[in-house]
């Protein structure tokens, strides 16, 4: 499955859930994260990748730095990850 595809699902997936999702084409900082959304006050930031995608040390960078900020940052190669990650914050509330 294409990057974009999957990044497609991944929005789909967390518009259904209630989010706040934008899809990141070209921002003023390189590695930000392709997806941001917001769901039940929770900011959460998503790096899709492809199977075999891999993840550079920038991207890596604005990940650890939004954790440190407190928002939710993972790198996602399936929107299945997504839904695993929803079901966490759900069950965390």
């Amino acid at each position: 499955m294409k990057e974009s595809t999957i990044n497609r699902k991944i929005q789909k997936l967390l518009t259904d859930n209630g989010a706040y999702v934008i899809k990141t084409i070209a921002t003023n900082r390189a590695g930000v994260p392709d997806i941001i959304a917001c769901l039940d006050g929770k900011f959460i930031a998503i790096e899709g990748k492809t199977a075999t995608g891999v993840v550079s040390k920038l991207q890596e960078a604005h990940l650890r730095q939004i954790k440190a900020a407190g928002g939710v940052a993972i790198v996602a190669k399936s929107p299945d990850e997504v839904k695993s990650l929803l079901a966490k914050l759900k069950n965390t509330q």
